[in-house]
């Protein structure tokens, strides 16, 4: 079976790598590379089974409205999802249950190895803080990686029963001490000559424990995003991270 695949965003530096991706793949076909101003309902027309959008966060939303209520599956790297933008999508794909929807904030199998990693050393550590570093082109901050990285050490904190991280500041500016997602901080750094890079850093009395991914190329990023191309079948609904397409939960 070959795959009919659209992308959307097709003219950005992301959205022109998955199109070259996916035309060199052997199982699938590009039937279509839109960008701003196209319509997008000639992904119909043109006959898409599944569609990789790496657009913007103000029309991502509008995009997923048409894909899922016109029974085309979604595989989604755009950032800006918010927990209230999610709880949307998740009630658009309750009403199309057939339809696969991925959200990943990362599609690098070394950073979604790194989340993971981080989610399983954070219990033996006392304190843990996530510094992520961009270019400063990139729009959103902090990373949809570094939120995620963030939830997911949360998330095994509390199954754990672990208290708060120790944190004595009483500062003027606490803005210095990052952005607090779920009682994890995060800090972003955006320079001229960066990529895509995260530190997640863990202390406890006598030793740090660091795990760091660097993302030199977006072609890092291309196995990932076939795996989710190829899997979205499989996987009606709304699914959060590449995590269950590599098999790793």
């Amino acid at each position: 079976m070959v795959l009919r695949v659209g992308v959307l965003g097709a003219k950005g530096r992301m959205g022109a790598a998955v199109c070259k991706a996916i035309s060199e793949a052997p199982d699938m076909k590009l039937v279509a590379a839109l960008d701003a101003g196209d319509v997008v309902s000639t992904l119909a027309s043109e006959g898409a089974n599944v569609v990789v959008d790496f657009t913007t966060p103000d029309v991502v939303m509008n995009h997923l409205d048409w894909l899922i209520h016109n029974g085309v599956h979604a595989v989604v790297g755009t950032t800006g999802f918010t927990d209230e933008r999610v709880a949307q999508v998740q009630k658009w794909s309750n009403e199309n249950p057939k339809t696969g929807i991925l959200i990943a904030p990362n599609f690098s199998i070394g950073a979604i190895l790194m989340t993971r990693f981080a989610s399983e050393a954070t219990r033996f550590f006392e304190s843990v803080e996530i510094v992520e570093l961009h270019h400063p082109d990139k729009i959103d901050a902090p990373s949809g990686t570094s939120v995620h990285t963030a939830k997911a050490i949360a998330n095994a904190r509390k199954s754990t029963k672990m208290p708060a991280q120790p944190d004595a500041t009483e500062a003027k500016y606490m803005d210095a001490r990052g952005v607090n997602v779920e009682g994890v901080p995060i800090h972003s750094i955006r320079l001229r000559g960066l990529v895509a890079h995260q530190e997640v850093i863990f202390g406890d009395t006598g030793e740090l424990f660091t795990i760091r991914h660097d993302s030199f190329d977006r072609s890092a990023y291309m196995p990932g995003v076939l795996a989710g191309v190829r899997g979205v079948f499989e996987h009606p609904g709304l699914t959060i991270g590449l995590d269950k397409y590599l098999g790793l939960n």
